[in-house]
């Protein structure tokens, strides 16, 4: 079943999404002019008659996007450039955007994957518990901020550009991961407050730190051989989908950051 819906403003505000045939389980929406409210519901409709993979075309900031989908079989396939949040809450599907990403991707995702073929905004994987997100270029500020791990679970974000300050803020677990290889952007390959507020998980920076560049809360160190193995196994995946060389990844030495201690904030309470 080919499910095709085109998008088109009614005489309201939202705008409307008109079915014209159903053939197997592919969905194709023209998101042109559609309002982000009656688009999120032609995917969650779609879905609910059986599509598996949904196109959406011409995206141009429809907000929320993939937000509290669920399903290991689903996948949408973003053409344009979504708004803030795409992906929130969302439980095992595939998203895979074919152009920049806006703010709030990922956040507070609980399985799934979502790929960015370009750059992304602020707070990538706020608080994300489970799955993965493969970034092309570069990112904004709060890159992997709260990220956290749970009941053997362990997020992953690996950016393939640079990133602005407080890369890994507040990280409670998970692995995140920067190479600097594909930015568009001037100056080092992330900005100042690394890991600040740190406490559970690992930064991974492709090349050296600062000592300015980090937080107080975290202790960068050169990756030792088996963490550099172990983050290979990681990266294959990365370089599968986007067609990078893995030797040419790790031909630069790693910088590990962790946190320096559970109790980044011990001495800020009072007990009585």
């Amino acid at each position: 079943m080919t499910t095709a819906l085109v998008g088109g403003l009614d005489t309201g505000s939202i705008g409307a999404a008109a079915l014209l045939d159903q053939v197997g389980d592919v969905t194709t929406i023209d998101c042109r002019g559609l309002h982000y409210r009656a688009l999120n519901e032609a995917i969650r409709s779609a879905v609910v008659e059986g599509a598996r993979t949904v196109h959406l075309l011409n995206v141009n900031g429809q907000r929320y996007i993939g937000t509290g989908l669920r399903g290991g079989d689903l996948r949408l396939e973003v053409y344009g450039t979504p708004g803030q949040a795409v992906a929130m809450f969302m439980d095992g599907p595939t998203v895979e955007i074919h152009g920049n990403a806006q703010d709030g991707v990922g956040n507070t995702m609980n399985a799934g994957e979502v790929v960015v073929r370009g750059s992304a905004g602020d707070v990538l994987g706020y608080g994300m518990r489970r799955g993965r997100i493969f970034v092309e270029g570069d990112v904004g500020y709060r890159a992997g901020i709260h990220m956290k791990a749970h009941d053997g679970c362990r997020p992953l974000i690996v950016c393939g550009g640079k990133a602005r300050d407080y890369f890994g803020e507040y990280m409670a677990g998970g692995l995140l991961v920067l190479l600097g290889m594909n930015s568009g952007l001037d100056g080092p390959v992330v900005g100042s407050h690394v890991g600040t507020g740190m406490h559970g998980g690992e930064i991974f920076v492709r090349g050296e730190l600062e000592a300015w560049q980090c937080g107080d809360e975290v202790r960068p160190m050169l990756a030792t051989e088996p963490e550099t193995e172990a983050l290979g196994v990681v990266l294959g995946d990365y370089c599968d989908v986007f067609g990078l060389d893995l030797a040419e990844v790790l031909s630069l030495p790693f910088t590990r950051i962790g946190p320096a201690g559970c109790r980044p904030y011990a001495g800020l309470y009072t007990y009585v």
